[in-house]
């Protein structure tokens, strides 16, 4: 309701529209009974009849114009509302912190933002309008009907108070159906999206059938809540043209009485049995008003659900505007925990200074992925703290720390769209030769200039027409043009063959200069040229120090890692061509 009135204008001259069809809807009874009265019973003649086709039909062309402004501008303030739905819940969507989306699913969103924002649109459009429309033109009739005779008007009453009762009885049961509808349609959007997302591993798996029957469930459980919503409204809709033509029965029976007595002119008779005829159409569209109500107001309870969510991570009112940091990271005592009964981080202490290369080492749920997602704000500490350059985390806006941290991940994202769109991501306006020499620096020119399109060719959904390899340096191109102080590769090449792997370090070490680096680590090359190893385990940092120091450590834990998983990675290392510069992470 909110955003309705957010355009006065759009929604003044689409209710003067509606008020004004309404009240020219009234002319054709009060004409018929000027022609009954004064041009047939009174024997007016043919003029008296001529001058009331005139202004049927004059009545008539004004009608249709301003029917055409109702659907119009309702049309277009239907429009804006879902424009700025859409914008709101998408806006909302990129806010939220990674908390929110670590719980949340992709196709329940993608839902909120089509289906459930289209429901409420043809609501603003087809419902809040025509439901103007009915109640002025149940006023106007009900006034008129009333002057002509207060007895048959006492006789519609009871007839109209049962159609408000049937149709309070039938949102009250059709709402709860709509709610469990637009979440079973949620879950439907949801199964949709992962099989076309995973379709290669379900074809790969033959995984067709059982994926049918996954989608089949509910979908038939869709089916049977859209077929007991309609059988509401097959059951409500009959019993309310039942109520009209009852009521018009009983105005017939009474009025005849009421003519006979001299109580009622024929004319006025005929004018209430029009208007109740008149009444009846907007009575019917009652049933269907509720309805578009009832799907309305459960979509607007989803899509709200999203938008009133806080956010767990948001900038403080008096947060910071940084420009370019230098890099220099400090835990201290820095905890967190999703929840408040499993802690993944206990007590981190640790400091990097500008330029060091941090590599994180340890077993799965030690704790490495949660530390370099603290360091970009995604989830904030539930204890102790984290400074950059002497500044906390949680004192620089968000927009201003993001832009000083780059990350290369161990499975590369890219857009649909072309090299050049996904290159130039983090920095739109960075120029054609900026572009090219962060992508000659990411080992990626020669290839992208040996494709027919060279930098405008398109890459398919996620950067399918690329190999892992080649994504991979796109994305580093991508960092490399950012030009961040703080770099986080999440073991960027546990992935890749030997071969695409020397091709990535090329690229990862000239990204890492002058950078400070945090390395989740599971190579060994990796591990051997960083300037602090942090060990972990259970959340903890158990030990600490540089590759030979660490190895020397009798009955340390580095030590037992290195000889379980490491040691055979002594014999893989590729040897790098004698004109290739020295691989490795430079200090």
């Amino acid at each position: 309701m909110k955003l309705t009135f957010k355009y006065p204008t759009l929604w003044v001259v689409a209710l003067i529209a509606t008020v004004g069809q309404s009240t020219l809807s009234v002319v054709q009874p009060e004409v018929i009974r000027y022609a009954v009265d004064e041009g047939l019973v009174k024997r007016g003649g043919a003029q008296v009849l001529l001058v009331a086709a005139v202004v049927i039909l004059v009545a008539s062309l004004f009608r249709g114009g301003l029917a055409f402004g109702q659907q119009f501008f309702g049309q277009m303030l239907s429009q804006r509302i879902a424009y700025d739905l859409r914008n709101a819940l998408y806006n909302q969507i990129q806010r939220l912190s990674s908390a929110f989306h670590d719980k949340a699913q992709t196709g329940q969103l993608m839902s909120r933002a089509t289906q459930d924002v289209e429901q409420s649109r043809n609501f603003a459009e087809g419902g809040l309008i025509r439901a103007v429309n009915i109640l002025w033109l149940l006023g106007v009739a009900m006034f008129r009907i009333s002057s002509f005779s207060p007895k048959l008007t006492l006789v519609v009453v009871p007839f109209l108070v049962f159609l408000a009762w049937r149709a309070i009885v039938f949102q009250t049961r059709q709402r709860p159906l709509m709610l469990q509808t637009q979440q079973k349609l949620g879950e439907l959007t949801v199964i949709l999206q992962e099989a076309l997302s995973g379709i290669r591993v379900v074809k790969a798996f033959s995984q067709e059938d059982q994926e049918k029957q996954k989608f089949h469930k509910p979908a038939e459980e869709v089916y049977e809540k859209q077929v007991a919503a309609q059988t509401l409204q097959a059951v409500n809709s009959p019993m309310m043209t039942i109520a009209i033509y009852a009521a018009m029965v009983a105005v017939l029976v009474v009025g005849a009485f009421e003519v006979q007595g001299g109580r009622l002119t024929i004319g006025e008779l005929s004018a209430f049995t029009l208007y109740l005829q008149l009444l009846a159409q907007p009575v019917r569209m009652l049933g269907f008003i509720v309805t578009m109500y009832s799907r309305a107001s459960a979509a607007g309870e989803r899509i709200f659900e999203i938008l009133d969510t806080e956010s767990a991570v948001q900038d403080k009112p008096n947060a910071v505007e940084v420009g370019r940091l230098q890099g220099h990271v400090r835990f201290e005592h820095a905890s967190f925990g999703y929840d408040a009964i499993s802690p993944v981080l206990r007590d981190v202490s640790f400091e990097a200074t500008p330029g060091d290369a941090v590599a994180l080492l340890g077993p799965t749920g030690s704790g490495k992925t949660t530390i370099v997602s603290l360091l970009p704000r995604f989830y904030d500490v539930t204890g102790g703290s984290i400074s950059v350059d002497d500044i906390d985390l949680r004192d620089m806006k968000l927009a201003a720390l993001r832009r000083n941290i780059g990350m290369v991940l161990q499975d590369p994202f890219l857009f649909t769209g072309t090299i050049r769109d996904n290159i130039l991501y983090g920095k739109p306006e960075a120029t054609e030769e900026e572009m090219i020499a962060a992508a000659k620096a990411a080992r990626i020119h020669d290839f992208i200039m040996s494709l027919p399109d060279e930098y405008d060719t398109w890459v398919g959904e996620r950067g399918i027409t690329l190999s892992g390899g080649q994504k991979q340096r796109v994305s580093i191109a991508r960092i490399l043009l950012l030009d961040p102080a703080i770099l986080i590769l999440d073991d960027a090449t546990s992935s890749v063959d030997m071969e695409t792997e020397y091709l990535i370090q090329q690229a990862l070490a000239e990204v890492m200069k002058g950078r400070t680096t945090f390395v989740v680590a599971q190579r060994l090359r990796t591990i051997k040229h960083a300037d602090q190893i942090l060990v972990l385990r259970d959340g903890r940092v158990v030990q600490r120090g540089r590759h030979e120091e660490l190895y020397n450590e009798e009955g340390g834990y580095y030590r037992e890692i290195y000889e379980l998983q490491l040691r055979g990675q002594e014999e893989e290392e590729p040897v790098p061509a004698p004109s290739s510069p020295r691989v490795g992470f430079s200090t």
